[in-house]
């Protein structure tokens, strides 16, 4: 009874990351079934030790040495039987998920046209939006080599579409944390790390830095990302191309790595 009682209030959880993303779904979706199936499993384990705390405690008097066990069989197949059953689950789910995504296609192939030649940002492998992920010490910068190369200091991102973001470093090791968005890559000098994501509902997110990467780590953070719809999006990048920006960043480029700049500059 306890253990379906426990079921059923894990199952109305709302767990993190959340819904922004088609990627932070499927995490709170792993975390809810990991949660409804370890539940039975925790309440049968807390209360077999205050079964034993009050069953097997020691009684007063001279000390001596409990009744020996020769244990239960039907208790040990069940547990053994109970265990495999739940292993057997958790590896049937990730092989398929892993056979899903090997035999998937692909949005981010080398040969899909730009957005400048589609004209929109959508779902399908003809229109993801490229994204560069910038991390330097200490703060992350975004460029959109499908609109000219324009940066920002904030990620914007449009809602239903896929995303592939090339995550780099100017500097030293740092990470890039969407955690709203169930993202989150390293960013290397040299690399180019590519991760994807799908949008699928309006909101603000923050980017954090998850690699200690200084003495100003802790301010590395961006709470002003935001997914939003795709005329709002489209209104943002025309308005960034027309302002002159202070980002003095090379052109784009998968593996991006700038020349040396004099200190002060």
């Amino acid at each position: 009874m306890l253990s379906v009682v426990g079921v059923l209030i894990a199952l109305q959880l709302r767990l993190p990351p959340g819904d922004q993303s088609q990627q932070s779904i499927d995490e709170s979706g792993l975390l809810q079934l990991m949660t409804v199936i370890s539940t039975p499993v925790f309440i049968g384990v807390v209360l077999f030790v205050l079964y034993s705390a009050f069953a097997f405690r020691q009684t007063r008097g001279a000390l001596e040495d409990g009744p020996p066990s020769h244990g239960n069989f039907r208790v040990q197949v069940a547990w053994v039987a109970i265990t495999a059953v739940i292993v057997l689950i958790l590896a049937g789910i990730g092989i398929g998920e892993l056979a899903g995504r090997a035999n998937g296609t692909n949005f981010a192939s080398s040969n899909q046209p730009s957005l400048a030649a589609t004209g929109s940002v959508g779902p399908t492998e003809a229109n993801a939006l490229q994204v560069q992920v910038i991390a330097q010490q200490w703060y992350f910068t975004y460029r959109y080599p499908d609109y000219a190369g324009v940066e920002s200091l904030h990620l914007m991102l449009p809602v239903d579409a896929n995303v592939v973001l090339h995550v780099t470093s100017t500097d030293i090791i740092h990470s890039f944390w969407a955690y709203q968005l169930g993202v989150k890559a390293d960013a290397n000098p040299g690399v180019d790390n590519i991760t994807y994501l799908t949008t699928t509902r309006t909101g603000s997110f923050t980017v954090r830095c998850a690699e200690l990467c200084g003495i100003w780590h802790g301010n590395m953070s961006d709470a002003d990302g935001s997914v939003v719809s795709q005329a709002d999006f489209a209104t943002w990048v025309a308005n960034l191309q027309q302002t002159d920006s202070d980002l003095t960043l090379p052109p784009y480029a998968p593996f991006y790595f700038p020349s040396p700049r004099a200190k002060g500059t």
